[in-house]
């Protein structure tokens, strides 16, 4: 694993980044100006990685993916698909029909995605103890301490 110091390092420098194969990486997460930090921005924010991970299950509209990913306000399940879209994660296929039908389903980009999320996402479901444990402690030893 890279050390901090070594992230560091890497986002504060103006070089190209350069892999353990000897390849430039065209893009640098950690800098500033880096436009993959809108893409992971996108990927990771809640409703980006919790869309991606319903539409691997398959193709939704926009109503059905609304009630898959419980909670989502209808004009942020829009402004993420369209983010994930504009990404080349989703497809939009709006069909001339009456009434209109409008599928969302994953790009091929999408779909790898997608399949290292729900990696994560099988992680921390099953590591749910462990972190409600963790969260148990913390919040007792900040009840016992006195605020500064």
């Amino acid at each position: 694993m890279e050390s901090s110091a070594r992230i560091t390092e890497r986002a504060e420098s103006d070089e190209n980044t350069v892999c353990a194969d000897g390849k430039d990486l065209a893009y640098n997460v950690f800098a500033r100006g880096c436009p993959s930090r809108g893409t992971l921005e996108n990927v990771t924010g809640r409703w980006g990685s919790l869309t991606l991970g319903a539409l691997h299950d398959g193709t939704f509209r926009f109503n059905e993916l609304r009630r898959r990913v419980d909670g989502v306000s209808e004009k942020m399940l829009s402004q993420t698909l369209h983010a994930l879209e504009r990404d080349g994660l989703v497809h939009r296929d709006a069909r001339p029909t009456n009434p209109p039908r409008v599928d969302y389903t994953l790009t091929p980009l999408g779909h790898e995605v997608a399949e290292r999320l729900l990696t994560l996402i099988t992680f921390v479901e099953g590591r749910m103890d462990d972190v409600l444990e963790a969260r148990g402690r913390y919040d007792e030893t900040r009840a016992a301490r006195p605020e500064a």
